[in-house]
């Protein structure tokens, strides 16, 4: 099957950053959100990012204006899926909230359509049982910042179809990305062990071992990560942080119990750059 349309549910960081990849690959892409606010914003970044793109010599202006121009948005679910071909959904990790939303789409999407979950944790099997079509529900776990990150972890559902897995392989290889196929258990590959080096750094950090600042910079120097782990949590959010480690914990036990210090900084509003200020402060 032929995927021309791509619809991205879920204008933020991640939803914007699919958007972008999508529509530099040349498909026609649906940017769905149920703010108008929310969507001029993720434009006007978009816009920004790609400028980026040009200056990195990723992309030329043309390949700008013609990857704009295959972007639409709209804050009506119908309109944003009643012609897709493979909806991506990017939206908070709250399970209810998926099980909402894949139960609307299936009844909105046309019978070929496959939908994709972007989730770091979360089964797409139970996710595919909200549907009427389990065979074509699949899980896709991009990265952040998505039009710089190459990976992108494939997980099949109990019911995943090979034709499925297939199609939602060609689409991210055709945005110039990198997979790798997972069977579904709770945190896939990554978050599994993403989460327990962000959470030792958080409860080091709270024991007084070392400042964040130098915890970041031995992880980065010594073990030769791009970015220190409280770095990437203030990056993701700390609010996302808590719900994967809650979700983890609760699927996989003690092991993943969130350490105290993400628990306040949460309640506290602290979420990382989006609020400016999590284990670092930023600028507005």
């Amino acid at each position: 099957m032929d995927i021309h349309v791509i619809t991205v549910i879920g204008s933020g960081v991640m939803g914007r950053g699919i958007a972008y990849a999508a529509a530099a690959a040349g498909f026609e892409v649906r940017l769905h959100d149920k703010q108008e606010s929310q969507l001029a914003h993720a434009l006007e970044t978009l816009k920004a990012d790609m400028d980026t793109g040009i200056a990195r010599g990723k992309l030329t202006p043309s390949d700008k204006e013609q990857a704009l121009h295959r972007i639409k948005t709209t804050t009506e679910l119908e309109e944003a899926a009643r012609q897709a071909d493979f909806v991506i959904e990017a939206i908070p990790e709250i399970l209810d909230l998926k099980l909402q939303l894949f139960k609307a789409l299936d009844s909105i999407c046309p019978g070929h359509t496959i939908l994709a979950t972007n989730t770091s944790t979360m089964s797409p099997t139970e996710v595919g049982a909200a549907t009427k079509r389990s065979g074509q529900t699949i899980a896709m776990h991009f990265f952040n910042p998505v039009p710089k990150m190459k990976l992108v972890e494939i997980i099949r559902g109990l019911d995943t179809t090979d034709a499925t897995y297939a199609i939602t392989r060609s689409v991210a290889e055709q945005m110039g990305k990198v997979t790798v196929e997972v069977n579904e258990f709770p945190g896939f590959i990554t978050s599994r062990i993403n989460c327990l080096v962000g959470n030792e750094a958080m409860r080091m950090l709270q024991e007084g071992v070392a400042s964040a600042s130098d915890i970041d910079k031995a992880v980065k120097l010594g073990l030769n990560h791009p970015m220190g782990p409280l770095e990437l949590a203030d990056l993701v959010g700390l609010d996302a942080r808590l719900r994967n480690m809650q979700y983890l914990h609760e699927k996989l036990g003690e092991t993943y119990r969130p350490a105290p210090i993400l628990e306040k900084y949460v309640a506290a509003g602290r979420l990382g750059r989006k609020s400016g200020k999590g284990f670092y402060e930023y600028d507005s």
